[in-house]
């Protein structure tokens, strides 16, 4: 089994995606558009260009979403956020900081009692995200 988000945009899930490739080391495997599938006929003729799926990897884990339909788009994402976790503090600050550009951040990277590094934001395309740097045993004793 495998467990892998998939995040849905209004029609900038290709922009999403080449940030997300930039911030977080990934690679783009796929990018299926609306106008190149056996869908083209059932959107408006703008939509052609807009993504059917994408799909992302990231050292091995999988990150997928797509442009919701005409119409479909239920407003900004709310209920979850995207965690990514990780063992470099610097590099937990640099992924965050790069997500936050244009975005709003909901907690502030910083130390907690639970980890090296914590912090939440909302990124430019209304993906909430939780950025966690994990903490050595010896120092959360």
């Amino acid at each position: 089994m495998q467990l892998n988000p998939y995040l849905i945009f209004n029609g900038q899930c290709e922009e999403a995606f080449k940030f997300y490739e930039k911030c977080l080391g990934g690679k783009i495997e796929a990018i299926f558009t609306f106008g190149d599938s056996p869908m083209a006929g059932q959107v408006p003729a703008e939509w052609g260009s807009k993504v059917m799926h994408a799909r992302m990897n990231i050292d091995g884990m999988i990150l997928m979403g797509c442009d919701a339909p005409p119409g479909r788009y239920q407003g900004a994402p709310h209920g979850f956020s995207v965690s990514v976790s990780m063992k470099d503090p610097d590099e937990t600050e640099r992924i965050f900081h790069e997500l936050e550009q244009g975005g709003t951040v909901e907690m502030p990277i910083q130390k907690t009692f639970w980890s090296a590094r914590f912090g939440m934001l909302v990124d430019q395309f209304g993906i909430p995200w939780m950025l966690n740097c994990e903490q050595a045993a010896e120092a959360a004793a």
